[in-house]
């Protein structure tokens, strides 16, 4: 029995079609859509789809990290650009590339732009490998026939926005690290250690101090029951985590962090310094208003700015202009607003929307470092309090007993 495929297709430029179809492999699988008269957009074997998707599930794990991308895609770019063919360019990539899902994908690219097939389509095909964005870019470098330097500004903007990841990941490692180390200490010594001294002053028979009293009651709790702890803990963050990657969840979740004071500020500029660099570059590679404001909405990661950039498109589709469009969301800030208002009048719009994301970058270094230089004390502060706390309880009657011998 032939293995099946699932399949999205396009009967018109308006119907797409999805379902299943038995064939020996997807190159028999495409010969058979087309001889149906439908044109073949992504198709995935049945059994290799649930594969994936349940490693996804289990794994939590993306199919290749930004960086990866970054490299396929400068290397692409580079080889375009010294004139070889995009076939050549792609064997080229396929041998030298070290991601083995990127590989994978490269040869299907590759054998699909060998059967006339456009690199856009191609790439919309791995849609989890090369978002919309990339894939809406590439069909405009193809259109306009600038594909290498389409592909050098998606290096750049992919180089940039692993940068900013770069620099916070390195700014809370150190944190991250003290905080988790704390943790396990606080932990230790609440769930063994404190019990045992804690038995020997219950065992003398005398009245105890006030902080002693409540951390024989803690540890009591923590030394009974430190197996039910991690396991709510570990309850708490598969629940969330899960509760999270539901539409409401996410939404209320997202609203909840823009809403955090300092951390929410971050989460802003930085929505909206990469907001305005894909808009200028989509707008640079002649993409219209309006599908470049489609594809900021499907492209944005969290849902409150995905629901105003929807009403922006809207309103623009209305006749309004972008700066206007904006003002009305209540979202976006008065500067960006402002710079995005002289950009139209001008007619340099793209130029203002990357001096805007400039200026956003440059802001969200300076909050990173605020933050890293507020929260390194902050956590050392609440460690030795904590610590300091089971230290002093556990002391004071020794200092008792002393007194009470002399």
């Amino acid at each position: 029995m032939s293995p099946k495929f699932i399949y999205k297709a396009k009967k018109s430029p308006t119907e797409t079609l999805e379902g299943k179809i038995d064939a020996h492999d997807s190159k028999d699988a495409i010969t058979k859509l087309r001889q149906m008269a439908i044109h073949p957009v992504s198709i995935e074997p049945e059994d290799a789809l649930t594969q994936t998707n349940s490693k996804k599930f289990f794994l939590f794990k993306k199919s290749i990290s930004l960086a990866d991308l970054s490299t396929f895609t400068r290397q692409l770019s580079n080889l375009l650009d010294s004139g070889m063919t995009l076939i050549n360019a792609m064997d080229v990539l396929i041998n030298q590339t070290q991601n083995s899902m990127l590989v994978r994908a490269a040869k299907d690219i590759k054998a699909d732009i060998k059967d006339g097939v456009a690199f856009s389509i191609a790439l919309s095909k791995h849609s989890n490998i090369f978002p919309l964005l990339y894939i809406n870019m590439v069909k405009s470098g193809e259109a306009g026939g600038m594909l290498e330097g389409v592909l050098s500004r998606l290096a750049d903007f992919a180089e940039a926005d692993e940068q900013t990841l770069s620099k916070i990941r390195t700014s809370l490692a150190y944190p991250a690290l003290m905080a988790f180390v704390g943790a396990v200490t606080i932990f230790i010594l609440l769930s063994f250690v404190a019990p045992r001294l804690v038995a020997m002053f219950a065992d003398l028979g005398q009245a105890l101090p006030l902080p002693t009293i409540i951390l024989m009651k803690i540890s009591s709790f923590f030394s009974i029951f430190w197996w039910l702890i991690i396991i709510v803990v570990v309850g708490l963050i598969f629940g969330l985590y899960s509760w999270v990657k539901t539409k409401e969840g996410k939404r209320i979740f997202d609203k909840f962090r823009l809403n955090m004071p300092l951390i929410g500020r971050f989460i802003k500029i930085s929505d909206f310094a990469r907001l305005s660099r894909t808009l200028g570059t989509l707008i640079r590679n002649g993409v219209p208003m309006v599908e470049a404001l489609n594809v900021l909405a499907k492209t944005a990661d969290n849902e409150i700015v995905k629901e105003e950039l929807i009403t922006v498109k809207k309103n623009v589709i209305d006749g309004h202009s972008l700066s206007v469009s904006l003002k009305k969301s209540g979202l976006f800030p008065a500067m960006m607003v402002n710079m995005i208002g002289v950009g139209e009048e001008s007619g340099s719009l793209e130029n203002v929307l990357f001096k805007t994301a400039d200026s956003y970058d440059r802001e969200v270094d300076r909050t990173i470092k605020v933050f890293t230089t507020l929260l390194e004390p902050l956590l050392i502060l609440t460690l030795g309090v904590v610590v300091g706390f089971i230290v002093i309880a556990m002391l004071l009657p020794i200092f008792q007993i002393n007194l009470l011998v002399r």
